[in-house]
């Protein structure tokens, strides 16, 4: 039963992996763009729900919502004013941009917000839990990350090979230039893509806070789970950065489990050893 609770807890995290993961790959799928300051968006996005709850007085659904609105709005604006105009042959532009814009977030946040913790009160649901046999249980808010989770990748399905726009990503995506050609505006659309990252950024942080503690300056250490996620999965494939969050939530509890103080390092062995033998992933997107 110790093994079971930990292969069920290591797949509910790996969906929290997944929620931070979803939004680089998508970025990175559509423009190859490598954005460093995605898990500081992240922790603005789980600031905007704590603002929205706590200065506000909302609830914690509404707050969320206006939260992905306030990243939607945040993400659109910093593509198309500042990060199109590194994109490019050359990588190293919007890394040099993206990892100011990273130190910019965390003083920016340490200013408005202080260095002190914080954490989301879901109220009730934070302890609630659903019994299953031989005394095990599954935490409420764990589940419905893991669900949040599968929505958002189903979402990003339909939008992407059932819509206009999303036909517009994959176009852009493939070739650019021709894109160009065919009157699509690439500046527009990088920019819906950066936008719609940014709310499910919005997402996984309102998870990240409500299951554990925050502050301005943890985005790195959780970029760094993101970055393990998708690479597992595979550049570009949503399925596959669900899979790779799996992955890497399962290879974290087994190492508590054997020792608590080997959880972080279990996850980033697992990930060498992917790399090793899968240099593109498990699943990595195929491209014509």
């Amino acid at each position: 039963m110790i093994y079971l609770d930990t292969i069920i807890q290591g797949v509910l995290l790996g969906g929290l992996y997944a929620l931070f993961a979803l939004g680089l790959s998508l970025i990175f799928g559509i423009m190859r763009l490598v954005n460093l300051a995605h898990g500081d968006l992240m922790i603005l996005g789980a600031f905007a729900v704590l603002v929205g709850v706590d200065a506000l007085g909302l609830p914690i659904p509404l707050a969320a919502v206006l939260a992905g609105i306030f990243m939607f709005m945040v993400g659109y604006a910093l593509q198309y004013v500042l990060l199109n105009r590194t994109l490019g042959r050359d990588i190293l532009p919007p890394l040099l941009v993206t990892f100011g814009l990273s130190i910019i977030l965390q003083n920016g946040m340490l200013e408005t917000f202080s260095a002190d913790t914080q954490r989301l009160n879901m109220g009730g649901l934070q302890e609630a839990s659903i019994s299953l046999f031989g005394g095990l249980a599954i935490g409420m808010v764990p589940l419905i990350t893991f669900i949040s989770a599968i929505v958002v990748i189903l979402f990003l399905n339909w939008l992407f090979y059932s819509t206009e726009t999303g036909r517009a990503f994959r176009a852009t995506s493939d070739n650019p230039q021709i894109a160009q050609l065919m009157g699509i505006d690439n500046d527009r659309i990088f920019a819906l893509a950066m936008a719609l990252a940014m709310v499910i950024v919005a997402i996984a942080g309102l998870y990240l806070g409500a299951r554990a503690t925050f502050d301005p300056l943890i985005g790195p250490s959780r970029l760094i789970f993101a970055f393990e996620a998708v690479i597992i999965g595979g550049l570009g494939s949503f399925w596959g950065t669900l899979a790779g969050g799996i992955i890497l939530g399962l290879a974290q509890t087994f190492g508590a489990q054997i020792n608590p103080e080997w959880q972080i390092l279990s996850g980033h062995i697992v990930f060498l050893i992917i790399l090793v033998i899968r240099p593109k992933g498990l699943f990595p997107r195929v491209t014509g």
